[in-house]
C-alpha cells in the first residue's frame, strides 16, 4: 500500500491503554505529526507540553524524520497494529508473533 499520510494505533502491552500517531510523508522522510496516549505508565508517559482531549493525552512528538518505521510482532497483546491510509482500508499489521514489520518511506 502507497499512502502520504497514515494513522498507527494499538493497545500498549503492559498498560492496555489505546495509543495512536498520525504519520506523513515528507520529503525528508516518514514524520510522526501527531500522537494520542489514553493514559501514562510503562514507558509511555506524555511530555509535558500534552493535552488532554478527549480522554487522551495530544501532543506533537519532537522527533526528527525515518526513513524505515519497524514494528515488533511479539503476538503479547492479543492484537497487532492498525495502519490506516488515505483513500485505502485500514490493515492488522503484527497480530501474531514473527518477524518485525517494516513501514518504508520512498523517495519522491
Amino acid at each position: 500500500m502507497a499512502v502520504s499520510a497514515f494513522t498507527l494505533s494499538w493497545t500498549h502491552s503492559v498498560e492496555k491503554t489505546h495509543w495512536q500517531e498520525t504519520w506523513t510523508a515528507s520529503p525528508d522522510g516518514l514524520r510522526v505529526i501527531e500522537a494520542r496516549i489514553e493514559g501514562s505508565g510503562a514507558g509511555m508517559d506524555p511530555p509535558p507540553d500534552a493535552v488532554l482531549r478527549d480522554g487522551a493525552y495530544v501532543y506533537r512528538p519532537q522527533v526528527p524524520p525515518i526513513t524505515d518505521l519497524v514494528l515488533g510482532a511479539s503476538g503479547a497483546t492479543g492484537e497487532g497494529w492498525t495502519l490506516c491510509g488515505e483513500g485505502v482500508s485500514c490493515r492488522e499489521l503484527g497480530a501474531q508473533p514473527g518477524d518485525a514489520i517494516h513501514i518504508g518511506w520512498c523517495r519522491p
